[in-house]
């Protein structure tokens, strides 16, 4: 992808030239009000209508925090209510309602259940009577008490750094002003690098700028040399 690499090395991606067949989109969103009735428009409509794409399996918004008005925190809430609004056999636990098809994500290890923090999967069922619900992790039914839930959190949305290692046919990023302090190049490029078909980046142009020229990720490691080498030259020989 031309633009990953482009944001790799420190240039804004090409977004005004994007061509109706390209595979790296933005859609301009002034404040993060906008952003979100875009986001949603956007996985539940205009991707699935043009390219043919499951927006609960195959579309995945990253975003740079979980917390905001665009975190992946209300995100989920947006997009859950528009992709799976949930019917009469849900259970609500630990600020989240779960509900048969929902796509959620184990939050840590559970190494009995065979499930690790970042697994995706989809709710299956419900089970009120039992007290239950249960999850396919690659086809794979792992169930959880409804005690257990504070485990799994929806996923339609997560946070970039929860999304390293995966990839998905669409990614959908949100890029604001709002997330300053997350609007990092590496950030950014890993986003972009998750999407194998399409990437689509929501927010203002002067957002991505930001990112793009900002190094404090990398930065932050280059004192890593100079700590290691410090004491090295004041080191006293060993006879």
């Amino acid at each position: 992808m031309v633009n990953a690499h482009r944001i790799n090395r420190g240039l804004m991606p090409e977004l005004e030239r994007a061509a109706p067949e390209s595979d790296f989109h933005s859609v301009p969103a002034a404040d993060p009000e906008t952003a979100v009735q875009r986001i949603v428009e956007l996985v539940q409509l205009r991707i699935p209508r043009r390219y043919g794409l499951d927006p609960v399996r195959e579309v995945q918004v990253l975003c740079p925090m979980q917390r905001g008005g665009v975190g992946a925190r209300s995100l989920n809430v947006e997009l859950q209510a528009a992709l799976n609004p949930a019917g009469e056999r849900r259970v609500e636990r630990f600020g989240w309602t779960f509900a048969p098809g929902d796509k959620v994500m184990q939050l840590d290890n559970d190494y009995e259940k065979e499930v690790f923090n970042g697994d995706v999967g989809f709710v299956e069922a419900v089970e009120p009577d039992a007290g239950e619900l249960s999850v396919a992790f690659d086809g794979r039914i792992v169930s959880y008490g409804f005690g257990e839930l504070d485990a799994l959190a929806p996923a339609y949305a997560t946070t970039i750094h929860k999304s390293q290692g995966s990839e998905y046919p669409a990614v959908v990023i949100p890029v604001l002003t709002q997330h300053y302090t997350m609007l990092q190049r590496n950030l950014l490029y890993t986003g972009v690098t998750r999407g194998k078909r399409l990437v689509v980046l929501v927010g203002q142009a002067k957002a991505i700028g930001i990112a793009v020229r900002s190094l404090a990720g990398r930065r932050r490691w280059s004192k890593l040399g100079e700590w290691l080498a410090g004491p090295a030259r004041h080191a006293t020989p060993v006879s």
